[in-house]
């Protein structure tokens, strides 16, 4: 569902994300981690059509997100850390319009449901400048989800959220990859990638410095045996001391 080959994005001489890898498929959930400034936001906006790859290749849903832009968004929903709502729309007039930009034929039969799985309905009316931020959050996962997308594409997705609203979301995400899509998840909440994640793909400096599931990372080095989710990130992203005489 998600396959990328030899991804790379420079920003002048600054590399950014040098040469990653992988596929994430259907009902799969990546997790994507690394310190700040690794490069995981460049390669979700990659992923996800916002900024184009300097080279490499990103294929979603069949699509390749360069040569079919439009086919490859129609099939994704990109959810960043910072909602990006209109100022003089309500809650489900915004809805409303994003079911006419992807063409969703059956929009109002599908409002509703996704306001209550987004603890939203009491809100529907309002404009999203009176909402929280947490409120404008859930707004703006709802209409990621509207589409009902095969590719899901999470940058920090609770954040600004409760407690309360942190459970349902999980409970949205593994619903979503239950149904077959295809996620990945970037989140310094660790317990949470834990939790939710099939698979890990660390980076540091905007390379892969491991992949695969929690237990497949720690066979390939004995030494991180043991250790807690948190311990286990450290170990991988800890910078390489200098040579001697560096």
């Amino acid at each position: 569902m998600i396959r990328v080959d030899q991804l790379t994005r420079h920003y002048g001489d600054f590399r950014a994300v040098d040469g990653l890898s992988f596929a994430v498929g259907p009902g799969e959930v990546m997790g994507l981690v690394g310190p700040n400034g690794a490069g995981k936001t460049t390669t979700l906006r990659c992923l996800a059509g916002i900024i184009a790859p300097s080279s490499g290749t990103v294929v979603i849903a069949e699509h390749d997100i360069q040569r079919d832009p439009i086919g490859a968004k129609r099939a994704l929903a990109f959810i960043p850390d910072e909602p990006h709502l209109f100022e003089h729309l309500t809650v489900e007039e915004h809805l409303r319009f994003i079911g006419r930009l992807y063409g969703v034929a059956d929009v109002e039969a599908r409002i509703g449901p996704l306001l209550d799985e987004m603890e939203l309905t009491e809100k529907r009316r309002v404009l999203s400048t009176e909402l929280s931020r947490g409120m404008k959050q859930k707004l703006a996962i709802a209409c990621g989800l509207l589409h009902d997308p095969s590719v899901l594409i999470l940058d920090e997705p609770l954040t600004g959220l409760d407690p309360g609203g942190m459970r349902r979301m999980r409970a949205t995400i593994l619903a979503r990859a239950r149904a077959g899509a295809a996620v990945v998840l970037s989140s310094h909440l660790l317990t949470l990638v834990e939790e939710l994640c099939t698979s890990l793909f660390v980076v540091r400096r905007g390379r892969c410095v491991a992949s695969g599931t929690v237990a497949e990372i720690v066979a390939s080095r004995p030494g991180l045996a043991g250790l807690s989710i948190e311990e286990l990130f450290m170990a991988l992203t800890a910078e390489e001391p200098a040579a001697p005489g560096a």
